[in-house]
């Protein structure tokens, strides 16, 4: 049987295209290139790449990018953009658990959520920080965005998400946050790439800073920085706070 998220991503390569969430890409792709100092040898991989968008950006820039994904729709849709602007990506389908890199990175990028709060345990979720880190150069480096569990305390998840939509995105209800597992539980309303509504019985895990800095340093990072995600404005300089409903996370080996 497959899981949500599974299910969510089919035939929503386009429809997901225009969410308001993936609206930031150069912006995001700007600061990973500063985080960097722009060297163009570096080997990139983009976990949970979706349709390609930082992917491309970043080739387009002159980087050397391999996009991972679990969704066949979304990876088409990727390589297609991608071929339609003579770009040479390499779009692979992994499960992000269980990536068959081996050293070979020198950044991991996981953005807008690319796998890691999805899984159904926090052990699941944990093995894409393990797979990913073991992909990793020993002094590579990993950029990726998750869920504040800071913001559900102070703030309703549905009453944040109904005014960030747009017109024709999608529609989350009956959202319970569950302070025992920190996982919200929603009914996902999305119209796929055929039009057709479909609802989905979803539920993900926010993480609190504290956590996530245990478990990268659990797994051999030297720093962990964490910081307040402003959509298509990543920055060290926004101070993570009970605002932001997702946090910017810099980890290095």
């Amino acid at each position: 049987m497959k899981q949500w998220y599974e299910t969510l991503f089919e035939d929503y390569a386009e429809s997901y295209d225009n969410e308001v969430f993936t609206q930031g890409t150069i912006g995001e792709c700007d600061f990973i290139e500063a985080e960097i100092g722009r060297n163009k040898a570096l080997r990139i991989l983009d976990v949970g790449c979706g349709t390609g968008r930082h992917s491309i950006e970043l080739t387009k820039r002159g980087y050397s990018m391999t996009g991972i994904d679990l969704s066949d729709s979304q990876l088409a849709n990727a390589q297609q953009k991608a071929e339609a602007q003579g770009l040479n990506i390499a779009f692979q389908k992994h499960d992000a658990r269980n990536l068959p890199f081996r050293e070979e990175f020198d950044l991991a990028i996981m953005l807008c959520e690319g796998g890691f709060p999805l899984m159904e345990t926090d052990e699941m979720n944990f093995e894409i920080l393990n797979s990913v880190s073991r992909s990793l150069k020993s002094k590579g480096k990993m950029i990726f965005t998750t869920l504040n569990g800071l913001f559900p305390l102070y703030h309703s998840v549905e009453q944040f998400l109904d005014t960030a939509k747009g017109e024709g995105n999608a529609t989350y209800r009956s959202n319970t946050f569950d302070l025992m597992t920190f996982r919200d539980h929603n009914i996902t309303s999305i119209e796929d790439d055929h039009g057709n509504t479909r609802e989905l019985v979803c539920n993900e895990r926010y993480y609190v800073p504290s956590e996530i800095t245990w478990l990268l340093k659990s797994l051999g990072f030297r720093q962990v920085d964490i910081f307040g995600a402003k959509l298509g404005a990543f920055s060290r300089n926004d101070k993570l706070t009970t605002e932001d409903f997702e946090m910017l996370v810099i980890a290095d080996k």
